[in-house]
Order: structure tokens, then C-alpha cells, then sequence
């Protein structure tokens, strides 16, 4: 009688190998209590490149402004903007990004980006055809801007993209933009947030980078406490893979870009999250499974740091309504 190997010997489970290869441990764990695990390893399959493609390649030499997010000197996780004319971001190969760009004066990525290497995630938003394309990797300055070596890029469904049209660009690069700087969200600042439609998201993870992200809602879907140093975001559906989520299950630091498309306004704010699965913070929202709770720590807004202008065409039709709606 032949005696069974021990269970170290058995063969790997290749959908578990699979599952490490392309998710961490925080992604694979927010999957797992979502529910989610195999959807996200589908998706993921589909989904998931190592390098640019000539289809990705195109699309970003179309774009006028990337966000950024990326752990910046002050060991803060920050987004931000960089702006050029299309063409600014150009792919050299399929493992090469470059950005003849760098960010507004005075952001907080500026001195991270310019002392390089620096681990990066980009998002590259169409707001007109509400598509989205999100690379990662690792960012070197060059004497004309920044060079990413790509990790990873994929592309985002349309989901809760709200639709604009640029409609004017003002000057060359950016405008000598006026900063703001603060340890909380002032009383115009939190009307700001909570008047917006669109946020982005950056946070980070040791082994995986920076990343950088898309969220939507209707006005009002980001919640602020009273003394400016709390915000809501709550999680709808998306893709399943849960990148962000991820990042802040295991790495808490955060940071958001809030944009006003109308005047190139743009309102910074990094702290620590916590995502909350349970209790009435999530349950009086409809359609909402999970909300994330950010402390803010340092703000910054500046007047001009996009130098483009965008008007609103209409909302996303799958945007989920607010709490009471």
C-alpha cells in the first residue's frame, strides 16, 4: 500500500497562485470578506497588463491632465495633477511612460517627484466618453519631466464618471496658482467637498506602489463632519477588485484631489482611513456595502492648479442615490 504525501508535497492550487500573483494580501482579504473572490480573480485575468498597449498608448497621448498619487516626502500618501497639452504623456515602448509635466508649484508631490524614484499611480480620465485607463509604477524625474516604468495598467469600466467637455485652456502649463494650506477642511472648503461630483483617491502599498483612483457620486455623496476633520466616502460597486480598498487595508494613509472643473480650483487632503463595514454610517446609505472614514491631517487648496476649463453635460445614470433620497 502506497502511503499518501504529506500535505506539503500536494500540488499548489493554481487559482490560489493565480490569485497572490495578481492581488496582495490586503486586496485578496477585502475580496474575501466582499464576497467577491472569484469575480475579482475573472476580472483581474481580464483585465490585469504589464505593459502599454498600442490601444493605451493612443488614448493617453489624447489626454490634457493625469492624477497622480504617490507617498510624498512627509510620509503623507497625496493626489495631485499634472497638465499638458495632448501629447504631454507619451509612451516610449510598452514598459515606458513619459510626462513632460510636472506638478503645480507647491504641491505636495513636487519635492517627492523631483527627487525620484518614487513609487506612482496614474489615472488617465476621458470625462467625455467616461473612459479611464490606471497605471502603476515607478517614477524618475528627467530634465523635461517624469519617467514612469510601468508595472501595471488596466482599464476601468464608466461607472459613476460624471460627463464634461473641456471648453477652454488657459495659457501655457500652469497658472502661478495661490496655496492654502491648513490641518482641516475650513467652512468653504467642506461646502466644496460636499458640492462635488467627482473625488479622486490616492493611496499606497510597500510591495505594490502608489495608486491612483476614480470616485463618483451625486453632490453631496462625500460627507464632512462639522469641524472639518472628517470625511465619508462612501464605496459603490465597481470593478471588484478592490485596489483601493486594498491598499488601505493594509497602508491607512490617504489622500484625495477635489477639482473644480469650472475655475481649476483644486482642494488637497491627505490623512488615515479606516474602512467600516457595519453600523448606521453604512446602512442609511442606499446601495452601499462599506464607506471609508478619513481623518484629515494636513490640507492643501490652490486657486488655478488646472489650467483647464470643463463644463458639466450630465450625471452618470447608475449613480446611486443619497442617504434619504
Amino acid at each position: 500500500m502506497t502511503e499518501r504525501a504529506p500535505d506539503a508535497a500536494l500540488p499548489a492550487d493554481p487559482t490560489q497562485a493565480r490569485a497572490e500573483e495578481l492581488f496582495h494580501e490586503g486586496e485578496r482579504e477585502v475580496q474575501r470578506r466582499a464576497g467577491v473572490a472569484d469575480v475579482a480573480l475573472r476580472v483581474g485575468r481580464g483585465a490585469l497588463q504589464t505593459a502599454i498597449d498600442p490601444e493605451f498608448s493612443a488614448f493617453l497621448a489624447q489626454r490634457m491632465f493625469l492624477v497622480a498619487g504617490a507617498p510624498a516626502p512627509d510620509r503623507r500618501v497625496w493626489a495631485s495633477l499634472l497638465a499638458g497639452p495632448p501629447g504631454f504623456a507619451r509612451a516610449l515602448d510598452s514598459k515606458h511612460l513619459h510626462l513632460v509635466a510636472k506638478p503645480p508649484p507647491g504641491d505636495p508631490l513636487a519635492a517627492g517627484l523631483a527627487a525620484g524614484p518614487v513609487p506612482l499611480g496614474l489615472l488617465a480620465l476621458d470625462a467625455l466618453t467616461r473612459s479611464r485607463v490606471r497605471l502603476n509604477g515607478t517614477a524618475t524625474p528627467t530634465q523635461a519631466g517624469i519617467l514612469v516604468t510601468v508595472d501595471e495598467v488596466y482599464g476601468n469600466c464608466p461607472k459613476y464618471i460624471a460627463q464634461r467637455v473641456p471648453v477652454q485652456v488657459i495659457g501655457d502649463g500652469h497658472p502661478d496658482p495661490t496655496r492654502r494650506d491648513g490641518t482641516h477642511l475650513t467652512g468653504d472648503q467642506r461646502a466644496f467637498v460636499r458640492a462635488t461630483d467627482t473625488a479622486f483617491v490616492a493611496s499606497a502599498h510597500a510591495q505594490r506602489g502608489g495608486d491612483a483612483s476614480h470616485r463618483g457620486g451625486r453632490p453631496g455623496f462625500l460627507e464632512v463632519g462639522a469641524d472639518g476633520r472628517r470625511v465619508i466616502l462612501p464605496d459603490y460597486t465597481g470593478n471588484r477588485m478592490f485596489q483601493t480598498l486594498g491598499n488601505l487595508t493594509v497602508d491607512p494613509r490617504i489622500g484625495m484631489l477635489v477639482v473644480d472643473w469650472e475655475t481649476g480650483r483644486t482642494l488637497q487632503f491627505a490623512g488615515t482611513a479606516e474602512v467600516l463595514w457595519d453600523g448606521p454610517v453604512v446602512h442609511r446609505r442606499p446601495k452601499v456595502d462599506r464607506v471609508v472614514i478619513i481623518d484629515v491631517e494636513a490640507v492643501v487648496e490652490q486657486a488655478c492648479a488646472l489650467p483647464i476649463r470643463f463644463d458639466l453635460r450630465e450625471a452618470h445614470h447608475l449613480t446611486p442615490p443619497l442617504p434619504g433620497g
